[in-house]
This record gives C-alpha cells, sequence and structure tokens, in this order.
C-alpha cells in the first residue's frame, strides 16, 4: 500500500492532465467584487494560487467593476482594472508562477510515501504538509494543509496536529479515529491566548525563535492551569492573554494508517482519494456553502450565505482557524458558522488497494477526481 500526494498517477483511473496554467483552462464565469474568487491556479501539493482579492473586503466595488470574467482574459481584466482604478489591487498573484518545487520520499517497512510542493502562481506559500511515517510503532500519518489568509495556521496545523493525535488518545479510551477528531478541534484551542499568539508570531515570522523563546520565559504559565489540558499547553499570562486566535485559516485533510485500518479527517476542500484495483474512490467531502447540512448549521448560528460564501466573503464552511467566524459564546465549536470539526472516514485496507492521494484543491482542477 502506497500514499503519495501527488502524480504519477493513472490517467485511465483519475482522468487526463489539464494544462498547468491557469489561464489556459476552458472559461470559467467569474465577478470582480470585494469577496474572494475562484482562479484556476494549481500547485502539485502545495496549491494556494486559487483565489484572489479586487480591492478590501466589505467595500461595495464600483458598479463598472461587476464584470463577468473567464480565467483565459483574466491577465487582461487585471490589467485594465489596476490601470484604471489604482485604489484596486490584484497584486498577490505574480507575473509568472514560481515553479521551483519541493519534493521528498521515505519508506518504512509498512508503506512508501511521496510528495511535491510548489508555490505557483501566489505571491507567497500559505500551504503546508506533513508526513509522519512512524507516528508511534504501528501507526502512519500524512496531511495537507491549504493554507488562506496566511500562512500561519497551516504550519501550526503541519507542526502539531499529529502529535495531538497522540495524546489526546489515551484520554479517550485509545479511539483512534475519536483523537483524530479530537486533535482537529485542540487545533483551534491552542492557537488563542499568549501562547498560541506566541507560536503564531514565531511561524509567521513576525517573530524570530530567539524572540519567542524569550517571550516565553519572561510570561511565565500559570501554576496549576497546565494539568487541565490534554497536553500540558501551559496557558500563560502576557500581553496577548485575551487573543482571540488568527483570522487566518487553513484547511486539513490527513489520513491515519494504523495496521490495516485507514481514518480519513477532513476539513474544507482538500481532497483524499483511494485508487482501488484502478478505480478512484473518494474518501472526502468538499465543505461548500451550497452544502444543505453546512447551510443549516451557517444559518442557526447567526451567518448568511450570499453570494455563494459565508457572510459574503469565506468559501468554506470547515476549516481551522478563520476566528470571525467561530464568535458565538453560546455554542460549541461544531456548531459554530464556521467550524473546524472534520468528517471521519474509516477504511478497511485490503490487497487491492493500490495508492492514496492527498492534495489540495488546486490539484483537483487539473486533473479530474470522484466528488
Amino acid at each position: 500500500f502506497t500514499p503519495t500526494f501527488s502524480s504519477p498517477f493513472r490517467a485511465e483511473s483519475f482522468g487526463s492532465p489539464k494544462p498547468s496554467s491557469p489561464f489556459s483552462s476552458p472559461p470559467l464565469p467569474l465577478f470582480v467584487t470585494t469577496s474572494r474568487s475562484h482562479l484556476l491556479n494549481f500547485t502539485s501539493l502545495g496549491c494556494s494560487g486559487n483565489r484572489f482579492f479586487a480591492g478590501r473586503r466589505g467595500r461595495t466595488p464600483p458598479p463598472d467593476l461587476l464584470l463577468p470574467l473567464s480565467v483565459c482574459n483574466w491577465l487582461v481584466a487585471r490589467n485594465c482594472l489596476e490601470r484604471s482604478h489604482p485604489g484596486i489591487s490584484m497584486g498577490i498573484y505574480l507575473s509568472s508562477p514560481k515553479t521551483e518545487k519541493f519534493s521528498e520520499d521515505g519508506a518504512n517497512a509498512r508503506l512508501r510515501f511521496g510528495l511535491s510542493s510548489m508555490q505557483g502562481w501566489r505571491a507567497t506559500m500559505e500551504d503546508a504538509h506533513a508526513a509522519v511515517p512512524d507516528l508511534d510503532n504501528c501507526t502512519s500519518f500524512f496531511g495537507v494543509y491549504d493554507g488562506h489568509g496566511g500562512k500561519v495556521v497551516a504550519k501550526f496545523c503541519a507542526k502539531y496536529l499529529h502529535a495531538e493525535i497522540l495524546k489526546c488518545e489515551p484520554q479517550l479510551g485509545g479511539d483512534l479515529s475519536a483523537s483524530v477528531q479530537k486533535a482537529f478541534l485542540r487545533m483551534d484551542e491552542m492557537m488563542k491566548g499568549q501562547r498560541g499568539w506566541r507560536e503564531l508570531a514565531v511561524l509567521g515570522d513576525k517573530m524570530d525563535k530567539f524572540t519567542g523563546l524569550i517571550e516565553g520565559l519572561i510570561w511565565s504559565p500559570r501554576g496549576g492551569y497546565s494539568s487541565e489540558h490534554l497536553d500540558e499547553w501551559a496557558y500563560e499570562e502576557g500581553p496577548h492573554s485575551d487573543f482571540s486566535g488568527p483570522t487566518s485559516g487553513s484547511t486539513a485533510c490527513v489520513a491515519v494508517i494504523r495496521n490495516n485500518k485507514l481514518i480519513v479527517a477532513n476539513a474544507g476542500d482538500s481532497r483524499c482519494v483511494l485508487s482501488r484495483k484502478g478505480q478512484a474512490i473518494s474518501l472526502s467531502t468538499d465543505h461548500k456553502p451550497y452544502l444543505v447540512e453546512e447551510k443549516e448549521r451557517i444559518v442557526k448560528a447567526g451567518g448568511f450565505i450570499q453570494a455563494g460564501r459565508i457572510n459574503g466573503s469565506l468559501n468554506l464552511t470547515r476549516a481551522i482557524g478563520d476566528m470571525e467566524f467561530k464568535q458565538n459564546k453560546f455554542l460549541p465549536a461544531e456548531k459554530q458558522v464556521v467550524t473546524c470539526n472534520p468528517d471521519i472516514n474509516i477504511v478497511e485496507l485490503c490487497d487491492d488497494d493500490e495508492f492514496l492521494i492527498l492534495a489540495c484543491d488546486g490539484v483537483w482542477y487539473a486533473f479530474s477526481a470522484p466528488l
């Protein structure tokens, strides 16, 4: 059994490759608004180029900006917009993609894996991944994290989520799937307060590691508090003690393999696909506002859907981070407007299983996948 994050894979199983340039794909109706809109930009694993801003969120665009666009004429439209409306910036995209790839492979006695990431058209790399073939002596972990609004949440998840699974498991009676679910929820909890702020500041390059260490020594943990946490993630007093968490966010799609059991957990629109006897089997669901179950939760939590987006802004209904959508103090994390509570899919592996693919949404714009 070979988990992998990227091609090559058989075209007859997953569809024929499409052009890698986002501007050579078939036209897709788009509208320039003050919210994020899709573009068909993709990278191998680190797919960060799939959104853009036109102006600032919340501002009403001039009427002449509400023009239908297509992917193939987007560059022309961008130049016209920036010249005719200097206040509108689409500068988070590069004039040419960064195609340098980071690739890695490895193996243990149970499986082999390979991974690859590329920044692509985005101005910064906002995605991350984690490959831990030996999470313990019988468990392997693989995950992709597609960041939006910044890189820090994706990097935080890549650093801590897999470790949380093992820390939660003893507290949950050895229930591995429940431990995976709890680890997702813990990410939001851990990113709050002084400790969370400090960790995110280091990961976001707003604070170097030495300064972060010094601040951690100055603002010492409150005595006795850490024992209440599963991982002794100590509460710290400091100037950011009331930090409610990051406004940026990240999808998370992870696979945990223990013996012949595969557990897939997903929050967002990254995908996991299993190849079984040459057939593609989808093991995840894209969490989008048009889904009835998602829409009902959003409305009950006090949110609304406008132009296919939550509160006219976010086009994902589940994500880690995005704390501005999780402010209803009367509701648990699972029932917030945006939740990091993942869907869990458990599969018994067999000899017919060939490989597994985890990838950010942009990869699936280039290669077809079952929905």
